[in-house]
């Protein structure tokens, strides 16, 4: 197949140098943005498992329902993300650009959408449904991913851009075309031993009633008048 990139006059590929540059003036930055653009992933396991916490600790079955959801969003766009990776086929930045700065293991990957851009950007939109200010925490750290894996010079700004947009797509669409169905089933599912891992507290207590209506938590919808 053939392989495409950003000519190196390119507004990309200038935006790409600018940030490479950087990198090159702020050494001290190397290490710890290095590891973050290879290991940070792992942060967002974490960020998951405590939205799943969150959620249990609220009582609220539509929450626990987004929290049980955003593992399965990541994994998701990941694989929506494939072909779009293979039909686009673009090739690294060191590939195509001499004497860049790389900071990390150079590979023959296609460089767009970046997977670990589509990962964290479906983890921050997944969240942002069970808690608003974990999912903005989160969406902050995706941020910062998708700077780093462009400082390490592993790709263009337009590959983060794209998988973060292509992640957050389908952490909302996933977030409202699943929520109904796992919604009841989570209530159900309360009744029996699985209670402890959906919701806290007494188990003589019912979970909380939630409406319906797919809405991130803290945008509370308005009260009709009369």
């Amino acid at each position: 197949m053939h392989t495409i990139s950003p000519g190196p006059g390119s507004a990309w590929a200038q935006a790409f140098l600018a940030v490479n540059a950087f990198a090159r003036r702020t050494p001290w930055l190397h290490a710890p943005l290095a590891a973050y653009a290879k290991d940070g992933v792992v942060l967002f396991a974490v960020l998951l498992l405590a939205g799943w916490w969150v959620a249990r600790g609220s009582r609220d079955p539509a929450r626990v329902a987004a929290a049980l959801w955003g593992p399965i969003g990541v994994l998701l766009a990941v694989a929506v993300n494939q072909p779009v990776v293979a039909a686009w086929h673009e090739a690294r930045p060191y590939a195509v650009l001499p004497h860049v700065l790389v900071l990390v293991q150079r590979t023959t990957d296609p460089s767009a959408p970046s997977d670990h851009a589509t990962m964290v950007g479906a983890a921050a939109a997944c969240l942002l449904f069970v808690d608003r200010r974990l999912g903005i925490g989160t969406a902050v750290a995706a941020a910062l991913m998708a700077f780093a894996r462009v400082y390490v010079g592993a790709h263009y700004p337009h590959d983060v851009l794209a998988g973060l947009a292509l992640g957050a797509l389908v952490g909302v669409v996933g977030s409202y075309v699943t929520r109904r169905p796992p919604t009841g089933l989570i209530t159900r599912l309360t009744c029996t031993r699985l209670r402890p891992l959906l919701v806290a507290g007494d188990p003589q207590q019912r979970p909380r009633p939630t409406d319906e209506r797919p809405t991130m938590p803290g945008l509370a919808t308005a009260p009709a008048r009369r």
